[in-house]
């Protein structure tokens, strides 16, 4: 079988999802959820002029000349109005956020004037008309699109809401993925760790990158290389509610206790395609299982995560109706020289810093062992290099794939 590219691969993968259904959910509740639909704001906001600051609100044509005396004939703290008019030669104390009274277009700050008695205020500095005024509307007006559909929403998004009075908002449901590792070696975090065995690490690794990218990910525990284990997990699969996706570690490749094509095909698998032209990452199956995507990743953390940001993330945003699904792509300049590359598509653990110019520059870790977490877990980006790519010098631009801080 011949090894398909990473772009054909993609679109076969990105062609089997579709957005999942949506939910109303509280505003409380939707830190890190994905708008479904376009959130419009329910009031204006500020819904009258108000001042951006302590000091008192004038005429400008009154503090055109200054130092000048005016009377004082009111005040406007937050949360309370002066109801009068400023009419010449007079002035009201306000408060930041208070209501700018009729006649008044403008705010001297407090420290540009002297109380000189409870009536009377003099102005040291005057300044220009409607300085230190917030305008009605200025943030947004009623009916003004806040939120578009597929906007991942941060802290940022939630507070901009909730002074709209966007109390509800409707978002897609999380994709539930589920995550089957296999093999006789791995031990659960925590359990005690034999001779010959290592701890299963991509279980957490990959379940965190789904959460962090609005998923929520379901462990299916260890499989052993066996029959009756890996049926065992199929069954409890099946007994599992809502799976959107199965992801399967390790049991991927050739050797003699790779069962998962064998036993899972058995059960209903129909492969659509077995490994890509890509590396690290090259025995990657993608598959229906009974109606259910799956995506078979290598065991060794590197090539899973690798694999996972190339293929599960975009199905997963996919799911979400995200517009530009996948991590995201950006150029940087090399900070080194690179060898040729082979016929795979090579994804390199780099590090990239941003240049006071604007641009970047990237580094390649010196060691790309598939095996090696210690480098992944300092890399920000993986280093693209194209099938055949000749050699390249230090400060020739490169594509690089953003990872999440």
């Amino acid at each position: 079988m011949s090894l398909m590219p990473v772009d054909q691969a993609l679109e076969i993968i990105s062609q089997s999802f579709s957005r999942l259904e949506t939910e109303s959910i509280a505003l409380a509740q939707a830190l890190g959820r994905t708008a479904a639909e376009d959130h419009h704001a329910k009031l204006t906001q500020p819904p009258f002029d108000a001042s951006a600051m302590d000091g008192y609100a004038v005429r400008a044509a009154d503090v055109a000349k200054c130092p000048v005396d005016l009377t004082v004939i009111g005040e406007a703290p937050a949360g309370q109005s002066f109801d009068g008019t400023v009419q010449p030669g007079t002035c009201i104390r306000i408060f930041t956020g208070g209501p700018v009274p009729k006649g008044a277009d403008t705010v001297i700050m407090q420290e540009n004037t002297d109380r000189l008695d409870e009536s009377t205020v003099r102005i040291m500095t005057g300044t220009e008309q409607g300085r230190n005024v917030r305008p009605a509307g200025n943030d947004f007006t009623e009916g003004q699109m806040l939120i578009a559909a597929g906007t991942a929403l941060t802290s940022r998004h939630i507070g901009m809401m909730a002074a709209a009075n966007i109390a509800v908002v409707t978002v897609t449901r999380r994709p539930r993925i589920a995550l089957l590792s296999t093999g006789d070696e791995l031990v659960t975090i925590g359990d005690p760790v034999g001779p010959n065995q290592i701890i299963s690490s991509n279980t957490l690794l990959l379940s965190s990158l789904i959460v962090e990218n609005g998923g929520e990910a379901i462990d299916l525990g260890i499989a052993r290389d066996t029959v009756a284990s890996l049926e065992q997990k199929i069954a409890l699969l099946k007994a599992t509610d809502k799976v959107d996706l199965l992801i399967t570690i390790g049991g991927a490749s050739v050797g003699d206790h790779d069962l998962v094509q064998k036993v899972l095909g058995d059960h209903g698998l129909t492969v659509i395609f077995w490994k890509i032209a890509m590396r690290p990452g090259k025995p990657m199956i993608f598959g229906d299982f009974n109606a259910l995507p799956m995506i078979g990743l290598p065991g060794n953390p590197a090539s899973a995560y690798v694999c996972a940001v190339n293929f599960m993330l975009p199905a997963l945003h996919i799911m979400l109706g995200r517009p530009t699904p996948g991590a995201p792509k950006s150029i940087a300049l090399l900070a080194h020289d690179l060898p040729d590359n082979g016929s795979r598509q090579n994804y390199m653990r780099a590090h990239y810093q941003n240049l006071a110019d604007g641009s970047r520059i990237v580094t390649a870790t010196p060691r790309q062992d598939s095996a090696k977490l210690s480098t992944l877990a300092q890399s920000n980006c993986l280093l693209i290099r194209p099938p055949h790519a000749p050699k390249a010098a230090a400060g020739e631009p490169v594509d690089i794939l953003l990872l999440l801080p």
